[in-house]
């Protein structure tokens, strides 16, 4: 080995010691910047060149060191848990946030609480029936009817409120899906040709990763990494990002909430081959359960059940009154007509059609035919519809203990799902994230290192300067 290759081992460890400080850099530059995978530069030694010689050469030995990459020390299968834990995540949460804020709306118990209009209601059938003559107790029924149509118009609007804004959240989603998408898919592209010359693109499959994972939170979807660097991802089987490709996905159905009955919001691929969007999972997976219409059941989506609860109230409410109020008198003697009145418009709700058609106590037929003028039978029996096993009251209970014990199941999901999400992101970040003492012990170690490299040129200088001006004149 000559003096002189001596000087370019040497310099081989300062570039690669440089290289390797410069990730360090990287590293520790990149320490709080969201999705960013730490780096690690690869070196490896310099083989010494071999010689042509049918003799020994000598002792001979290596050439140096070299950079053979920068890798990114993530690791897949921790990636790969992430996106299906924020997809399930996602998915639950989006369920609890709607049962816990229809929750909210719905007030019970308590003293403004249907429920308690429903008591108050029936009450004052009991004073109009001990008290016939008197137009105090009928005025007080009469208010509390319309307190009643209120606060269930009310909770119907509040229903439909909340169902409208949640659609319009999905068409946010369906607006990020596509974009993040279509950046995917520009990334793949860049990644392949940063690959395929030889490039680092570790920054660019950061970007990527975070990019499948907001779509893994929308949709519900799935990646595999290709050998090239790109990813395809799939939703419900079909292709959502393949190399250089996007295929975009589109919010169709009912814009209403009473048409989502026969026509529930859904995704559907923009190519019609495709079919329509099968979801496994992410917000939107949520949001379209919670968007879809009421069944015979009960188990639509629980905007379109509540909605559908207070309907049946209000007819049940005018069926059972008017059933008794029709078949008495009033104090004059005049037979009773229907005390609570339906709109005659198909397209209107029975929860926002429902109206107290009495207006005038001395209206209230509150006498059995034949009884005299200060009878109360009727009104009594009216009172007691409140108490009859298919009273409103009863429907309505159990709709509100129904709505409690799914939104509590829910929220429960929900917390322990996100625990799950939060255990693999961690898992995550202990393989990917920089830490910054490991990188300050490396950069000391990369620092004299590259100080003993260059000591070795100093050394190699000194010997050849003292081979060339020092040794005398050769052959004199």
């Amino acid at each position: 080995m000559s003096t002189f290759s001596t000087l370019s081992t040497a310099l081989s460890s300062l570039h690669t010691q440089r290289a390797a400080l410069d990730v360090a850099g990287q590293n520790i530059a990149n320490a709080n910047t969201v999705g960013y995978t730490r780096q690690r530069a690869e070196t490896a030694s310099i083989s010494a060149t071999a010689a042509a010689s049918r003799f020994s050469a000598g002792l001979t030995v290596g050439q140096g060191v070299s950079v053979t990459g920068v890798t990114r020390l993530g690791d897949v299968f921790a990636d790969a848990r992430v996106r299906s834990s924020t997809s399930l995540a996602a998915d639950l949460a989006a369920r609890a946030t709607t049962y816990a804020r229809l929750e909210t709306t719905i007030t019970e118990p308590s003293d403004n609480g249907i429920a308690a209009q429903l008591a108050t209601f029936w009450a004052g059938w009991h004073d109009v029936a001990n008290n016939p003559s008197e137009p105090a107790p009928g005025q007080v029924v009469l208010e509390s009817a319309q307190i009643l149509v209120d606060a269930v118009a009310t909770g119907y609007r509040a229903a439909r409120t909340q169902w409208d804004e949640t659609r319009a959240q999905s068409v946010a989603y369906v607006d990020a899906v596509n974009t993040a998408a279509s950046s995917l898919a520009e990334l793949n592209t860049t990644i392949r040709s940063v690959t395929v010359s030889g490039g680092n693109a570790n920054e660019l499959m950061d970007r990527r990763d975070l990019l499948t994972t907001q779509l893994a939170e929308l949709t519900g979807a799935t990646a595999r990494l290709q050998e090239d660097g790109t990813v395809t991802v799939s939703v419900g089987g079909n292709h959502l990002v393949s190399g250089s490709s996007a295929y975009r996905v589109d919010l169709v159905g009912s814009t209403t909430l009473a048409g989502a009955a026969a026509d529930a919001p859904r995704l559907e691929w923009e190519r019609t081959s495709a079919g329509p969007v099968v979801l496994d999972g992410g917000l939107l997976a949520g949001n379209l359960a919670n968007l879809a219409g009421a069944r015979p059941d009960r188990t639509g989506g629980a905007l379109a059940e509540a909605a559908a609860a207070y309907d049946r109230l209000a007819t049940q409410l005018h069926d059972q009154v008017n059933a008794v109020h029709t078949t008495g008198v009033t104090t004059a003697g005049t037979p009773g007509g229907e005390f609570f009145a339906l709109s005659s418009d198909p397209g209107t709700p029975p929860a926002l059609g429902l109206t107290v058609a009495v207006r005038d106590p001395a209206d209230i037929a509150a006498a059995a035919p034949g009884q005299g003028a200060y009878d109360g039978s009727v009104a009594d029996a009216i009172a007691r519809i409140g108490a009859s096993a298919g009273s409103p009251d009863r429907a309505w209970s159990a709709f509100v203990v129904d709505l409690g014990v799914k939104t509590q199941a829910a929220l429960r999901s929900a917390e322990v799902s996100e625990q799950s999400r939060a255990t693999a992101a961690l898992v995550q970040l202990s393989a990917s994230s920089v830490d910054i003492d490991e990188e300050t012990v490396s950069m000391l170690a990369f620092q004299r290192a590259y100080q003993g490299a260059a000591r070795v040129l100093t050394t190699v200088d000194e010997m050849l300067d003292t081979l060339i001006n020092r040794t005398g004149v050769v052959g004199r």
